[in-house]
């Protein structure tokens, strides 16, 4: 999906029934950092007879009805909401009936970021939101998913974004991203490396704490040249990852990792520490699938 003017749009995705201003607000200030257009998208779920038991089939068919049309008018509510944030801004929006991760994960593929708020929903409401598919979403998108659930931090100063550094490949893309989202927002970055030390002998920790601040440097090599303006600090902190990210995320910007990692932060695809992140942490979320190249785009997409 592509706008009018060929650049590659902020998607949005939307909820039909509550959509957040937080959300909305984050996705049109990113756009308006990039010179981008924004595409507001609320996926639809259609039901069917065969969905549902037939004695449940008239006050649900009625239910949907009156969702479609809310999910409708939520839709201009927000193309104005984001019109009048940042007027200059080139909006569209758009219903899409289908599977709601399926729909996003599409809209992912021509995107160069894809916004979501996080909302748990579960039962007879899964069928009419796409808030349960953020997960699976992350996993699988192939441009990086921002979970807004909540705002950036902007009254600590010098203002920081949090990158998770494990060593892996995508927590190198996660870095790439996090370099431009902070040079983009004239902030600092903190790229962090969490390890535990238990059951680790004095001289096991030296030689872990050593090859940590070795995969630090590694990783943010080379990057200080292309962002010279973004102040880099190094940390290696002894704790659970989970922990350590959401302590660090208390004042942060935006809180970046990787979607796959090698155990310092990410783990296996969207794991234990992944899904402990989105659930834990006080900023916005960036996942990244990598490998991202500039303007934020995941490099090998077609287009």
């Amino acid at each position: 999906m592509m706008s009018p003017h060929g650049q590659r749009p902020v998607v949005v995705g939307v909820d039909p029934e509550r959509p957040s201003r937080m959300v909305l607000a984050w996705a049109a200030d990113e756009a308006n950092r990039r010179h981008l257009p924004v595409h507001v998208v609320q996926a639809w779920k259609p039901v069917t007879r065969e969905d549902i038991w037939p004695r449940l089939w008239p006050e649900l068919h009625d239910r949907a009805h009156l969702l479609r049309t809310a999910g409708e008018h939520a839709l201009d509510e927000a193309a104005r909401f984001i019109g009048e944030r940042h007027p200059a801004l080139q909006v569209s929006a758009r219903l899409v009936d289908g599977d709601p991760a399926e729909v996003l994960n599409r809209q992912a593929e021509r995107a160069v970021v894809l916004v979501l708020g996080s909302r748990p929903l579960s039962g007879v409401r899964e069928l009419f939101h796409s808030g349960a598919v953020t997960l699976p979403l992350i996993a699988h998108a192939s441009c990086p998913v921002v979970v807004v659930r909540d705002p950036e931090h902007i009254t600590q100063q010098p203002a920081y974004i949090v990158v998770g550094v494990d060593g892996s490949r995508t927590s190198r893309d996660a870095v790439d991203y996090a370099f431009e989202a902070a040079a983009l927002r004239g902030a600092e970055l903190r790229a962090l490396y969490a390890w535990n030390p238990s059951r680790l002998s004095v001289a096991e920790e030296y030689r872990v704490e050593q090859e940590s601040r070795r995969v630090l440097a590694e990783t943010a090599a080379g990057r200080r040249e292309l962002y010279p303006g973004v102040e880099l600090r190094h940390e290696v902190v002894r704790g659970h990852p989970v922990a350590v990210l959401a302590e660090a995320s208390k004042h942060a910007l935006a809180l970046v990792v990787g979607t796959r990692g090698a155990g310092g932060f990410t783990g296996q695809l969207l794991g234990s520490v992944g899904q402990g992140v989105l659930q834990h942490a006080r900023c916005p979320v960036v996942t990244v699938p990598g490998p991202v190249g500039p303007g934020g785009l995941t490099r090998g997409a077609s287009g």
